[in-house]
């Protein structure tokens, strides 16, 4: 094999991969995210006030989930959006979770950690709500 044609089957290989790992964003989902007020529940704290090595509750509308390819360890990210910034929500080995799509309103609760671009919470305990929040 030339070394041309490896790099071609690599760059084959990488394209297959990349639509796999764009999030999966719902018209409805991000038209809801972008109409989204700022949540008022007792106790949450707004996503653009978050701080690191605190413990946080955050509401609002998933605007988009991540799905990984079955060939990567399992992790499913969802970006939780309450009006005011974003927060990343990731479940490490997760595949998927019945009721966590782009559009759904839920309320989590875990540890912040600084994120590369935005702030994250891994293995957050979650509360599905209904149109209400």
């Amino acid at each position: 094999m030339s070394r041309r044609s490896g790099t071609v089957r690599v760059a084959r290989l990488f394209k297959r991969l990349r639509p796999a790992r764009r999030p999966r964003l719902d018209s409805g989902a991000a038209a809801a995210a972008g109409a989204h007020a700022p949540s008022t529940r007792p106790g949450d704290i707004l996503i653009k006030d978050l701080a690191p090595r605190r413990r946080a509750h955050v509401s609002g509308v998933l605007r988009a989930v991540t799905y990984r390819p079955a060939s990567a360890k399992p992790v499913l990210v969802g970006q939780l959006d309450d009006g005011t910034g974003v927060v990343n929500l990731i479940w490490i080995g997760r595949r998927a979770i019945v009721g966590i799509e782009p559009g759904a309103r839920l309320r989590a609760e875990g540890m912040v950690v600084s994120g590369r671009t935005r702030p994250s919470i891994y293995n957050p305990l979650y509360e599905l709500l209904g149109e209400d929040i």
